[in-house]
């Protein structure tokens, strides 16, 4: 079963989310059975980058609050994280536009990474201080998850998966996404932001049953004959 979530790389609650969704998957006895699948979402898609200020200024200029405002709700989404063992270090984070980034996502969902690169990117923003929006560091944490290095830099330089991208934000405006993290399970059922962990656990419960009824593989009407059997008998 398929469980969709719609996120950008820069929304802390996106990650810590993340990690809710993972804990529920820890206690629910099909997590084998379940795919999931990121898709892009830009909050703010005309942000320039700007590797010299901090996130402080950037919350205090974008809400229209005083530094030591930003600073206390950046302080709260810390110690939010922190119970979830997530380290933010905002102090470090770097602005910047998430196109890239998104693309780099799309890459890696092609070649069978895109968990792995969304833990990668987060990491970077929120712990690391990375920019996210650099090729070089991109190329950096492709490396790290085994993407071809050439194959990813010809993508980035092309712009390639920028359509990916746009489709997917285009598909969160159709459904009604207003923000995010928004997960979306077999197109059934949705939860908007990182809700407690026995939300998603009741949510994946629920949904995955009525999936298993409506996939339910039909009894199998067999004609025997001659086979050979993994005891190494043929009769």
């Amino acid at each position: 079963m398929k469980v969709e979530i719609w996120s950008d790389v820069m929304c802390p609650f996106c990650y810590i989310g993340k990690r809710k969704l993972e804990a529920a998957l820890t206690q629910f006895s099909n997590s084998d059975n379940i795919e999931l699948e990121w898709k892009s979402f830009q909050l703010t898609p005309g942000l320039i980058t700007q590797t010299g200020k901090s996130l402080n200024q950037f919350l205090a200029e974008h809400k229209g609050m005083s530094l030591e405002q930003a600073a206390g709700l950046n302080q709260q989404v810390t110690n939010m994280a922190k119970q979830e063992g997530l380290t933010f270090n905002l102090d470090k984070a770097v602005i910047a536009n998430t196109i890239n980034a998104h693309r780099f996502v799309h890459f890696a969902k092609k070649n069978g990474k895109q968990n792995e690169a969304e833990e990668l990117l987060f990491r970077s923003y929120f712990t690391d201080g990375k920019n996210i929006d650099d090729y070089a560091t991109l190329l950096q944490l492709g490396s790290e998850i085994g993407l071809n290095a050439e194959e990813l830099k010809a993508a980035l330089e092309s712009n390639l998966y920028a359509n990916d991208v746009q489709r997917d934000i285009k598909e969160a405006q159709q459904i009604g996404v207003r923000g995010v993290p928004f997960f979306v399970f077999d197109r059934k059922y949705a939860i908007s932001g990182a809700q407690p962990v026995e939300a998603f656990l009741q949510t994946l419960e629920q949904s995955f049953s009525e999936w298993q009824q409506e996939h339910k593989m039909a009894a199998i009407e067999v004609t025997e004959g001659d086979v050979c059997k993994p005891d190494g008998m043929c009769d």
